[in-house]
């Protein structure tokens, strides 16, 4: 600097380097490396951990101290609002398609409420109880959460403090259905583990909560459940009983799949033993529901169901790839995109106690996913807008893996590239997409992408500044109604920040557009102004991406 210029004259509030905070600005944060954007808020910050997880970490935090964090703001928040917390929490778990790709952040959420939050925070989480721990292995991940969160230590270790709000929550997850529907349950698992490898049984459960049958089919099955009604008095009125413990009396294969066919038994019911058994996969093909055949590709490779070429390849492909039945399932097209790169990772570990599970994916299998990937889109209503598209292309967006079950599906970079295809797609030609990091690149990004192609891609690395994509367009005469930036919001090198050159590009090119950011970790903080009305956060991972994209940038 000049000796003569006046350091007054370098305090700009519209170009101001990434390295320092917006001149007025006392919303601002240092990110982890270096550079100043902004603190989202405790509510922000809880929805980014419900979707996105802390498992792996970041380039710049461990996965240790960011679960740390991410916890810390949970409680902040469930002592403000424990309410919000709980009515947030519900609607991510039980969105139709599914926000979120794991229950247990959620679960981790609710133990949370019931541990930490006030009488109205725990009605609430007592409410929600059987409709986010749907499943005695939700049930047992809950009940494992709380007893660390709100037990007490014992010689053994810890033991959950029970009063009458966690019995009736307890309660309600064997009242708050039909008695068969509960019974269905309880015959896909009685046992299970809590996330600290505990034993969990439904039979503890019962005792802990003593819910009162409300008829003579409930009081059957408790009483199935506590071992004081026998087999034949429980299947005499529960259908589902009956089915399970027709399923649990086979001894051999054959056995196993004449009961699949004529019972319509799931999976889940028959012995462990069948299970290991690739001829009783076979018939499983046909019978078991898309979700549950995409959930167990993986098993049926690993046992030898699915081989190159085999009639049962060719059946679960035939399956894979049927229009009609994808979308009465359901799948979106985020579903899809998770199958497929967990299933050709050929490597999970569902949590840190479990054994390592590898297998070798089939190709015809790995095609077939991407059939379901292209299928699942379905009716998507595109926006009729002109959207840009930036991936933060820097060398923190290539460290770690996106984590899903104990599967990689690819580095914050690649999953970035991921949601962008998804738009192309659904948008056509109103996409055009970018690479950024210190400076812009084209972006092999098109509405046709092959999912397979972007695991080969490499981002240019180096450092990050996130005004580019707006500097860029305002210089390139870029009419663009919205754009959207994956980024895990690690910028610092710019010589403005990207709210400054947003302004910038509104007032010279297009005054009303609107900017998605969708943040690929949870860290905390954003490129995105909160106090900008036209900018939006969202977390990366969230399945209803595309329609939150469509609905705001409408």
């Amino acid at each position: 600097m000049p000796r003569n210029r006046d350091p007054l004259a370098g305090i700009s509030a519209i170009a101001t380097p990434q390295a320092q905070p917006l001149p007025g600005r006392t919303d601002q944060v240092r990110n982890a490396a270096g550079g100043y954007v902004f603190a989202k808020d405790v509510w922000q910050r809880v929805e980014d951990f419900l979707i996105l997880g802390t498992t792996g970490g970041t380039y710049y935090v461990s996965q240790d101290k960011l679960t740390a964090e991410n916890a810390d703001v949970l409680f902040q928040a469930i002592a403000q609002d424990g309410p919000r917390v709980v009515e947030l929490l519900t609607g991510i778990s039980t969105a139709r398609p599914p926000r979120a790709p794991k229950q247990r952040p959620a679960l981790f959420a609710l133990a949370a409420c019931y541990a930490k939050g006030d009488a109205a925070t725990r009605q609430a989480a007592k409410a929600a109880l059987p409709k986010v721990a749907r499943t005695t292995d939700h049930l047992a991940q809950f009940f494992g959460y709380y007893k660390n969160l709100g037990g007490k230590p014992t010689a053994r270790g810890s033991a959950p403090v029970v009063g009458r709000s966690l019995r009736t929550a307890l309660s309600s997850w064997f009242l708050s259905d039909h008695a068969d529907n509960v019974a269905f349950r309880v015959c896909k698992a009685r046992q299970r583990k809590t996330p600290q490898g505990e034993a969990f049984d439904l039979l503890d459960v019962l005792r802990i909560a003593h819910p009162k049958a409300d008829g003579p089919e409930r009081s059957r099955l408790f009483g199935w459940i506590a071992g004081n009604v026998s087999d034949a008095e429980a299947r005499d009125v529960l259908e589902s009983v009956d089915r399970f413990l027709t399923a649990r009396a086979v001894t051999t294969a054959r056995e196993a799949i004449q009961v699949v066919g004529e019972r319509k038994v799931p999976w889940e019911f028959l012995p462990d033993a069948m299970l290991r058994e690739p001829q009783v996969w076979e018939a499983l093909i046909d019978t078991i529901g898309v979700t549950a055949l995409i959930r167990n590709l993986s098993r049926m490779t690993r046992i030898g169901t699915l081989e190159p070429m085999s009639d049962a390849t060719r059946r679960a492909v035939a399956r894979l790839t049927d229009r009609d039945a994808l979308l009465r399932a359901r799948i979106h097209p985020m579903d899809a995109f998770l199958a497929l790169r967990v299933y050709a990772s050929g490597r999970s570990r569902p949590n840190p106690r479990a054994d390592v599970q590898t297998w070798q994916p089939v190709p015809a299998i790995v095609d077939a996913l991407e059939g379901t990937y292209e299928l699942s889109f379905g009716a998507v209503e595109p926006t009729g807008r002109r959207l840009l598209v930036a991936v933060d292309s820097s060398g923190s967006m290539s460290w770690g893996d996106v984590m899903v079950g104990g599967s990689s599906i690819g580095t914050p970079y690649e999953v970035g590239c991921a949601m962008a295809v998804m738009l192309a797609r659904i948008e056509k030609g109103n996409v055009h997409v970018i690479d950024v990091d210190t400076s812009v690149h084209p972006s092999r990004v098109t509405p046709r992408t092959n999912l397979r192609e972007i695991k080969s891609w490499a981002p240019s690395g180096g450092g990050t500044d996130l005004s580019l994509p707006f500097r860029w367009a305002r210089e390139q005469r870029v009419g663009a109604d919205g754009f959207v930036v994956f980024t895990d919001n690690e910028t610092w090198a710019g010589r403005a920040h990207p709210s400054q050159e947003l302004d910038a590009y509104r007032r010279s090119v297009t005054a009303g557009t609107r900017v998605v950011v969708a943040a690929m970790t949870a860290a905390g903080y954003s490129i995105g102004d909160p106090q900008d009305p036209g900018v939006l956060n969202v977390a990366g991972l969230d399945a209803s991406l595309p329609l939150i994209v469509n609905g705001f940038i409408r």
